[in-house]
């Protein structure tokens, strides 16, 4: 993911203050920074205080960034340092013995290496959803509701024949395997809701 177009892109936009492309830093990058504070066990508002910490540094040196596809092993550098931080210093005021000393018990890199790949990949496949039509995404959300809907609901909501609803989310998923956003990830599952 380290040569990812779409990261640098993010990053050269957000770097000339372009407000949406800083939102979907965080919006794609916040759950890997809120994975490592639980690694911590810190509380929420640590944990609020740490994100704070990381997006404010961010923003100050973003137009630093050598290489802009790196900025997820930046975020989790980051956060890691300053979970560290936060864990020392409450370390330091808390007697011996205490809780505290569990949190020092880090996650090892793989696993929050493997927290930077699924934020990749979700943000990836919310590109290529964005990407289809609107009547493909009304489908391939209907299908992946909570509780899903029947096929029977979707006919009647959609106006399209139970019978066409199989093909047609095919169709849907095959125009997402195909979306740019998707090229070069391997491994996603794009199912939704076959039957």
């Amino acid at each position: 993911m380290r040569d990812n177009p779409t990261v640098v892109a993010l990053v050269a936009r957000a770097s000339v203050n372009d407000p949406d492309a800083w939102n979907e830093i965080v919006e794609r990058y916040a759950p890997l920074v809120w994975s490592i504070c639980a690694r911590y066990q810190l509380s929420y508002q640590d944990s609020e205080d740490v994100g704070q910490t990381v997006w404010q540094t961010l923003a100050e040196q973003l137009v630093n960034l050598r290489e802009p596809a790196a900025l997820p092993g930046w975020l989790r550098t980051t956060t890691y340092h300053e979970c560290l931080r936060v864990v020392t210093a409450a370390r330091r005021s808390e007697p011996r013995g205490t809780m505290l000393d569990d949190a020092l018990q880090f996650a090892d890199n793989t696993a929050i290496d493997e927290e930077i790949l699924l934020a990749e990949r979700n943000a990836a496949v919310r590109a290529a959803f964005a990407e289809l039509p609107p009547q493909c995404q009304r489908l391939l959300a209907m299908l992946i509701s909570d509780p899903p809907c029947s096929y029977a609901e979707i006919s009647a909501s959609l106006g399209i024949p139970v019978g066409s609803i199989g093909p047609q989310r095919a169709r849907c998923l095959e125009r997402m395997r195909k979306s740019d956003a998707l090229r070069g990830l391997s491994e996603i599952d794009l199912s939704f809701g076959g039957r």
